[in-house]
């Protein structure tokens, strides 16, 4: 099920997000938005994470993110206008609300140079990406960098939140060209290691990140970058320490520090071969304060500050 936008509200001392975002209803007659630079999308959905074991709740992840980026403000390096296309709401029909997710997405990818979705469980980046690659030339190599204590590339007889990365990589052929960053090494098993093994990805657990000074990362971001066509970003916000990001299906215990995945999220946009980005298991029911709510929309800030568009 579709259910559209509602309109942001905010502070009227801005400019603030909620001051540049339209929702299609607000588009005047002929006007589908072309032009602007970014798309927002909603997939509220908790059923991948509880077919995965998981605590239900990342249902109300988008309105969250929505409420908390509404009322940060637009500086001059962050986007002018941006519109919002509402929610998909699968609810217990995640296969199908998969396919209604990627036809909005390549909809919105043809519009916007970044669309941005706002999940959801990690279920949320298959269809996602599926929907990107609709709206891309035929045989663009598309790049995913997956921030996440996660490998989400589980075995199942059906999609949940742990399997996103395995469908995306056998039905794309594109293993070599994932990369994950943030695996909490206790909390994934051996034969998830020897399934990204097998299947050709690039790996840094959270150790091996603490390690890397600024200028490392950055190089071996665009190490990873070079020669796609396009990239999809997807921040699981459990990738973070369970004291800045509580708000989540499967707190931290460790997790990596809030300004590496900031620094990582700043490398992406700026590369030019972003197009799509998603922000996925906040889980409102947990959080303390907003404060997993927050930091997801202040990453998607980032992201819009130091976007490049692909030339």
């Amino acid at each position: 099920m579709h259910r559209a936008a509602e309109s942001w509200t905010g502070r009227a001392d801005g400019p603030r997000w909620h001051h540049i975002v339209r929702t299609e209803d607000q588009l005047g007659p002929g006007d589908r938005g072309s032009g602007v630079p970014v798309g927002i999308v909603g997939f509220a959905s908790d059923e991948g994470v509880r077919r995965n074991h998981g605590r239900p709740g990342a249902a109300a992840g988008p309105s969250a993110l929505r409420e908390a980026l509404g009322s940060l403000a637009i500086l001059s390096d962050g986007p002018d206008a941006a519109v919002d296309y509402g929610d998909i709401v699968p609810g217990e029909e995640l296969e199908h609300g998969h396919a209604e997710l990627s036809a909005l997405v390549s909809d919105s990818a043809r519009r916007h140079p970044l669309t941005v979705v706002l999940g959801g469980g990690h279920e949320t980046a298959y269809g996602s990406h599926c929907g990107l690659r609709a709206a891309l030339p035929e045989g663009s190599r598309v790049g995913v960098l997956n921030i996440d204590a996660h490998y989400d590339l589980r075995e199942a007889p059906v999609p949940t939140s742990g399997t996103p990365f395995l469908q995306i990589c056998r039905e794309f052929s594109c293993g070599a060209d994932y990369t994950v960053l943030g695996i909490s090494a206790p909390n994934n098993t051996q034969v998830l290691r020897d399934t990204a093994a097998d299947l050709g990805a690039m790996v840094l657990e959270e150790d091996e990140l603490s390690l890397l000074s600024p200028a490392q990362l950055e190089a071996f971001l665009h190490s990873r970058f070079g020669g796609l066509d396009a990239l999809h970003l997807s921040v699981d916000l459990d990738v973070l320490p369970a004291a800045i990001a509580p708000g989540v299906s499967a707190p931290a215990a460790v997790g990596v520090e809030l300004s590496t995945v900031r620094r990582i999220v700043r490398c992406a946009a700026a590369s030019g071969v972003l197009r799509l980005m998603d922000v996925v298991e906040l889980n409102p029911r947990y959080d303390v304060d907003g404060r997993t709510a927050k930091v997801g929309a202040r990453l998607i800030a980032d992201a819009c500050a130091a976007y490049r568009a692909p030339r």
